[in-house]
């Protein structure tokens, strides 16, 4: 078997091993697309590469190529939920009727190469890709540089693939399961003792480790009552709304994080939740419910699926960004739910999961950074319950 690749073809294959090998970028399927590769990277400066091949003769041409393009990132934004967008659109073959630098566009940028040693002449491109000139240094040709160019593009989609299964494989969720049977010992413990099953009193719920504000608290010692109140209950509906959201979002969490991370996320969320309640909250009014940290659950499932959206794009947008809405809205019009609490715990999970990262998509600085968000966060917390 003869194959033979012309110097356009090597150029084409050479730059997407090094987006896909190097760069981490992924292919992304478009329906109708002819002669152009689209490449998506989300950590990336450019968040879309495309390399593109078909022949454009005259500007019009070009103007239109650029409309189009920015037409399908559009379309891309908004499955991503990427509030921003840059490409790089590399040309293979562009006329001599087609004048590059007076195409400049806002979110675009163009380059022509007709050799490797071209992208030397953008120094824009050197500098988010230092090592990108580099690709010329492949000694193979033809049939022997397509086998290498194609084998270590097929590794590399193993890897990511083995990495994938690893992150979305079920696990066994112990952590969930233990909340629930806690949450389900200390309501049964309150109706033992005399409460009333469907609407527990306010002072069953203090004595249990119910939350006050600072003020009514009068003292540091009760401060447990910032986690105990987390695992108690007001009545019956209140206990099986709350577990049964914890039953299904749990688990899912809870794998995709892993035992240690996901713990951090609900506690960290139902605390924070509860610090920001106590701002709102009127004095003796006993306030309990893990609701504050089940919004943290999907908090943190909103910042996993933007690095994953790839497999949960549209389950994110058709199934979890609704419920999140749908229950917000529920807390602004049905009396005594502690929309705060809500509002806290869910900003609060997308906080911690940001500094407790995400399995082989944060890197270091993502983690530093939502560190020092979630300590700010706190600290701001703290100031203004106990020091203002």
């Amino acid at each position: 078997m003869n194959i033979t690749l012309n110097k356009n073809d090597e150029i084409v294959m050479k730059l997407i091993h090094y987006f896909i090998t190097e760069q981490g970028y992924n292919p992304i399927v478009l329906h109708g697309a002819k002669d152009e590769i689209w490449l998506e990277n989300s950590e990336q400066d450019y968040q879309i590469v495309r390399i593109v091949t078909n022949y454009i003769h005259n500007d019009e041409q070009f103007d239109f190529d650029i409309y189009r393009t920015q037409q399908i990132m559009k379309r891309i934004k908004k499955k991503t939920f990427s509030f921003k967008m840059n490409a790089l659109s590399i040309f293979i073959n562009l006329g001599d009727n087609v004048h590059l630098q007076e195409n400049e566009v806002d979110n675009i940028d163009c380059i022509e190469i007709k050799e490797i040693d071209d992208l030397k002449n953008y120094e824009f491109v050197t500098d988010c890709f230092p090592n990108i000139t580099k690709i010329d240094k492949v000694t193979e040709k033809g049939l022997e540089l397509f086998m290498k160019l194609t084998e270590e593009i097929n590794q590399k989609n193993q890897e990511d693939a083995i990495k994938a299964e690893d992150v979305f494989s079920k696990k066994r969720p112990v952590i969930t399961y233990a909340l629930l049977i806690s949450n389900f010992i200390l309501f049964v413990a309150m109706i033992l003792l005399g409460a009333n099953i469907f609407e527990v009193d306010a002072v069953t719920l203090y004595n249990f480790g119910g939350l006050v504000n600072f003020e009514t608290m009068g003292s540091y010692t009760e401060l447990y009552r910032l986690v105990t109140s987390i695992f108690l209950h007001g009545g019956l509906f209140h206990f099986l709304f709350n577990m049964y959201a914890l039953y299904i979002i749990g688990p899912q969490l809870e794998s995709f994080f892993g035992k240690t991370k996901y713990l951090c996320i609900y506690l960290g969320s139902g605390i924070l939740g509860n610090l920001l309640s106590m701002l709102f909250q009127d004095a003796f009014v006993v306030s309990v419910g893990a609701s504050g940290a089940i919004f943290g659950l999907l908090g943190a499932l909103l910042y996993f699926g933007y690095h994953y959206r790839v497999y949960l794009g549209t389950v994110m947008k058709s199934q979890v960004i609704p419920i999140i809405l749908f229950n917000l809205a529920l807390g602004l019009f049905i009396p005594g739910i502690n929309i705060a609490a809500h509002l806290g715990g869910l900003f609060a999970g997308y906080l911690v999961a940001k500094m407790v990262g995400v399995k082989y998509k944060s890197t270091t600085s993502d983690r530093v950074n939502g560190f020092v968000m979630t300590t700010i966060f706190t600290i701001f917390l703290v100031y203004m319950n106990f020091f203002r």
